[in-house]
């Protein structure tokens, strides 16, 4: 991955015993990617302080290196922003003085621009604030870090990180990774073994299509599979079509720290390109991912983990980023056969002892 960067006059942000602020206020599965960075800067510095938004708050609290979190919804980042308003401005201004940070790094992807909260951040008095951007900061940053749009977004953010002099310490490889002990969700799921199905997503042209979640189901516990059923408890009735007569449905039941211990008991994910493919790949579970080319899988493919990949990438839908699919019969995921999908556990669930 080619990287530049500009270094205004501040130089090397301060580290050692220091208080560090790391940006990333958009979904859960953005936060987990952010976590090799966050734990970079948590070697150098004294103290790790998380800006969150609302939607990625629960993940925040999963990440080692975090010491504290703020939660504030970003109105350039949320897909249904608020109004900004002196008073929000306000509310972030002091809450980011109060944990008086020498400096800044405000993770993004390459689509946003980081530029309205260094904005925010100068008002509150961040001295030193890095970023990756290709427009011109002036001097909203002291570190412009410049990379190509290719490339993991876990990558990507550690880069920065390591730009500004921060790395992560001896024997961590980078991969993703969450806070243990986790929950004991024995009494949810049984023994360890099961495969874990996932079938919404916050944005629903991701999800995995409900006819092929129902018949791939059906098909694991033919050959032999226990299958447990994730999902929010507005999913509820739909995974419990998925789960059937003989698998089990958490839909609702399980926080996010409860979901990272549900996947660290499955040999095997099968899910869309959605949070919690990144929280099973923070807690080394292999990830069969039906995966649509809305956005490119070499950016927001499960990271680190054995994955399978399933979908057309060459989908017309493919990089328009689309909320609702936007071509009709979604060619990119109802092409995939639910023994596709077995075939491709099969495969994994050989991987994880």
């Amino acid at each position: 991955m080619t990287a530049g960067h500009d270094h205004a006059a501040a130089g090397i942000p301060p580290a050692r015993g220091e208080t560090v602020l790391v940006a990333r206020q958009d979904n859960v599965g953005d936060v987990l990617l952010a976590g090799p960075a966050i734990r970079a800067v948590a070697e150098e510095a004294g103290r790790v302080v998380l800006l969150a938004g609302p939607r990625g708050r629960a993940a925040a609290e999963l990440l080692p290196g975090v010491d504290r979190v703020i939660e504030w919804c970003a109105p350039w980042i949320d897909p249904q922003p608020p109004p900004l308003t002196s008073s929000a401005v306000e509310e972030l201004c002091a809450a980011v003085q109060a944990e008086a940070p020498r400096a800044a790094l405000i993770l993004t992807s390459f689509h946003q621009s980081p530029l309205p909260l260094a904005l925010l951040l100068r008002l509150a008095g961040v001295p030193w604030i890095g970023a990756i951007g290709v427009d011109y900061p002036g001097s909203l940053l002291d570190l412009r870090h410049r990379l190509p749009e290719e490339g993991p977004e876990a990558e990507r953010m550690l880069s920065l990180a390591e730009a500004a002099g921060y790395r992560l310490p001896p024997g961590d490889s980078g991969g993703l990774a969450v806070r243990r002990p986790l929950p004991d969700v024995s009494a949810l799921t049984g023994p360890p073994g099961y495969v874990v199905i996932h079938g919404g997503a916050s944005v629903p042209a991701r999800a995995v299509p409900h006819a092929l979640a129902v018949e791939t189901a059906g098909k694991l516990a033919a050959e032999g599979y226990r299958v447990v059923v994730t999902g929010s408890s507005a999913e509820h009735d739909d995974c419990a079509a998925i789960a059937g007569a003989t698998g089990v449905n958490l839909a609702g039941r399980t926080d996010l720290a409860e979901l990272a211990a549900v996947l660290d008991g499955a040999a095997v994910l099968v899910s869309g390109n959605t949070g919690p493919a990144h929280l099973a790949a923070a807690v080394a579970t292999p990830v069969v991912s039906l995966f649509a080319p809305v956005v490119p899988a070499r950016n927001w493919a499960p990271y680190g983990v054995p994955v399978v990949l399933l979908g057309d990438p060459h989908a017309p839908c493919r990089g328009t980023r689309a909320r609702e699919c936007p071509v009709p019969g979604h060619p990119c995921l109802s092409s995939v056969t639910a023994a596709d999908v077995v075939a491709a556990v099969r495969e994994l669930s050989k991987e994880k002892a």
